[in-house]
């Protein structure tokens, strides 16, 4: 066996050692060169992967951007026709409750008028049946009054009688003395004319009302015209 210290198996020994550490060194650049290759491609796969990702995710996103503005746009066109439609209803609505109140009032209105027409209808009954008894009042006191006074009652247009006195004038009982008596609606009395004209006709025709007494009426209208200036 060589002694170490021998020079030549000292060259040995340096250089075998020499070229296991460049194996070693190359072996060792080798897997790191092909580890940093690895981990280039990796990495390049990675970037390619996430920016893959991200142009998905870009383009998913407009499309979710899109989306979210057609649908903020579909919300803004329906809460204005939500607008509309409300202000609509109100307007309808303030219109059935404006015909409502016309209608409550319309009902009101008739009613009143029903029960007006039904109480002047019993007024109308009631005048006609006091107008009829006054009607008979004066046929019965028409003969006594022509016996007695020479009084002529006529019928004339409408609802007007015309008395004629007679037997007057005591130089002319032929002579005529006529005033027209009109019986009006509300069941009084009016003295349309005379004939001579009397000037105490409103105090006749107020004595009248008050009393009701045709037979003194016609006694009294009679006694004006005796006391008239015969001609």
């Amino acid at each position: 066996m060589a002694c170490i210290t021998d020079a030549d198996t000292g060259n040995w020994f340096s250089t075998t050692m020499e070229d296991i550490r460049n194996k070693l060194l190359i072996q060792a650049t080798s897997e790191m060169i092909e580890t940093g290759i690895d981990l280039c491609q990796s990495h390049k796969r990675f970037l390619t992967s996430v920016r893959d990702t991200c142009s998905k995710k870009k383009k998913d996103d407009e499309v979710l951007f899109e989306r979210v503005h057609s649908y903020k746009k579909y919300l803004e066109e329906k809460n204005a026709l939500v607008k509309e439609r409300s202000l609509s209803v109100c307007h309808r609505m303030s219109e059935i409750e404006r015909k409502d109140s016309e209608k409550s009032c319309l009902i009101q209105k008739m009613d009143a008028l029903r029960e007006t027409q039904a109480k002047r209808k019993e007024l109308i009954v009631s005048q006609n049946k006091a107008n009829k008894d006054r009607l008979k009042y004066l046929n019965k006191a028409k003969l006594v009054f022509q016996e007695r006074l020479g009084l002529e009652i006529r019928k004339i247009h409408g609802d007007k009688l015309q008395f004629i006195f007679r037997n007057i004038n005591h130089s002319d009982p032929g002579c005529t003395y006529t005033f027209i008596l009109r019986l009006k609606e509300d069941g009084s009395y009016e003295i349309v004319s005379t004939d001579p004209v009397l000037a105490c006709v409103s105090a006749l025709e107020q004595r009248l009302q008050e009393t009701n007494n045709l037979p003194a009426f016609l006694a009294n209208v009679r006694k004006e015209f005796a006391a008239l200036p015969k001609t």
